[in-house]
């Protein structure tokens, strides 16, 4: 993936922010030093594409997420080479690019039609062959594809997905911001056998996560 571009220092700049700030996943420091934040933001905004605590909009009321945010989810999920990935909001893409070099498989769910196509033209012109994405109402799953030993979910629900942890696979672990619209706790769910046991990371704020298992979409 790694390709000539004028953002390496920043890059370099930003991972090494995040090792200072506690991400201690190598190999997730690695792979962040190597995807182009900068192609997954609207050109005009590149120059805030490394800035490790920095949201950046993307269209469509939605965001691309902090980086620091994006490695202490991924890190949280604990993904092995062989892992299979549910991704719920592919936004950009970014995100679904940094785990497709962690794990075997990604899947990812878009409800916006025109980010979901954006995300895969970026995805196929960086080459990346082992990310799925698809149109649909991402409190659902996939489950199809189901069971998955990862599930991040990068928008904010009012509760826990109930269909989302029923395609935990044993040992799995479901990544997701849990609250309010406006403030979030972000919740760690690990499946063991039939039960389930949740911890907390720490406070964020993402875009509402919209569906039958999240908030309703405001009126315009």
């Amino acid at each position: 993936m790694a390709r000539a571009d004028g953002y390496a220092y920043r890059r370099a700049q930003m991972v090494e922010s995040l090792r200072r700030g506690g991400i201690r996943d190598a190999r997730l420091l690695e792979v962040m030093a190597e995807v182009p934040r900068h192609l997954f933001v609207p050109e005009a905004l590149r120059h805030q594409a490394y800035s490790d605590d920095v949201s950046i909009h993307i269209g469509e009321g939605q965001t691309i997420s902090q980086p620091r945010i994006v490695a202490l989810m991924t890190e949280a999920a604990r993904i092995g080479a062989e892992s299979r990935v549910l991704e719920i909001g592919t936004g950009s893409g970014y995100q679904a690019a940094v785990l497709s070099s962690l794990a075997r498989f990604v899947f990812t769910i878009e409800r916006v039609g025109s980010l979901a196509r954006e995300a895969k033209r970026v995805l196929d012109f960086l080459g990346i062959d082992n990310v799925s994405v698809k149109v649909m109402d991402g409190t659902l799953g996939w489950r199809a594809q189901a069971p998955y030993d990862a599930i991040l979910v990068t928008a904010g629900a009012p509760e826990v997905p109930a269909p989302l942890v029923g395609q935990l696979a044993d040992g799995g672990r479901l990544v997701v911001p849990v609250g309010p619209r406006d403030t979030q706790v972000l919740q760690v769910v690990e499946r063991r056998g039939e039960r389930t046991f949740a911890s907390e990371l720490k406070g964020a704020c993402f875009v509402p996560l919209i569906g039958r298992h999240g908030w309703e979409a405001k009126e315009s």
